[in-house]
């Protein structure tokens, strides 16, 4: 259930007194309010495909199924990046969180290809993936109507890191909106400095300083080939974004 329909699921219910909300039902609402669309920083590397982490009832990491869910399907999202929790959805006794979207589909028609003979091709291409999304599966004991935001938070501080979420180049004055809102959305554009980048992409792989026609630029690299990002600087600030 999204934000929007959990609020307006619990105002016409209120509105129209049919229906009396159970601590279950208050509670997942409040959670899907506190939790849906807050940021953190990743602690551990967060693995593609459909099942992501899982975190016990203890707050652990039960890092073997990590380590098989890296192997299989490569890692997603690097430590120490920023996430944002685009889903917030209920199983029985879990609580699973998409970060960044979740795992990546394709749509029905991308698996449709025509062709004559042995010769076939899809009729929509797919578009290579730059940016991923995970999952996170924590576990609960007890009563879901005893879960709240800061204990669903506490619980998954070994994974995610809720303390660091808001970049203070967010709420500087002299800071542009267009950059504010790429920072959001984990984007680099021209014209972002040093910290807003470390905001938006966190730190990067590699860095390489060369001069270039009598300037020295330092090059900002992310990822590994074939889907690589290079943010170069002119001093302090970005000068020209590549995306292979």
């Amino acid at each position: 259930m999204a934000v929007g329909a959990a609020i307006l699921f619990l105002a016409s219910s209120i509105a129209s007194g049919s229906k009396q909300l159970s601590p279950d039902e208050m509670a997942r609402i409040g959670l899907i309010r506190g939790l849906a669309h807050e940021v953190a920083v990743t602690k551990v590397a967060m693995p593609r495909g459909k099942r992501g982490l899982t975190v016990n009832a203890q707050g652990q990491l039960e890092q073997g199924k990590a380590d098989a869910e890296m192997r299989e399907n490569g890692v997603a999202i690097r430590p120490g990046m920023p996430v944002t929790i685009t889903k917030v959805q209920f199983k029985s006794n879990r609580v699973i969180l998409e970060l960044n979207g979740g795992a990546k589909k394709k749509k029905w028609y991308q698996h449709i290809e025509i062709g004559v003979g042995p010769m076939t091709q899809p009729i929509a291409p797919e578009t290579p993936t730059v940016s991923y999304g995970s999952l996170v599966s924590l576990a609960y004991e007890g009563k879901e109507a005893d879960l709240t935001v800061p204990k669903v938070k506490a619980l998954l501080a070994s994974v995610l890191d809720f303390n660091r979420h808001s970049p203070t180049v967010l709420y500087s004055p002299a800071v542009s909106p267009e950059i504010k809102e790429a920072i959001k959305k984990h984007e680099v554009i021209v014209g972002m400095d040093r910290d807003a980048v470390l905001s938006a992409k966190g730190a990067p792989d590699r860095r390489v300083r060369e001069d270039r026609a009598g300037v020295e630029q330092e090059d900002w690299i992310y990822g590994l080939p074939p889907h690589v990002l290079f943010v170069t600087f002119d001093g302090e600030k970005v000068v020209k974004v590549t995306q292979y």
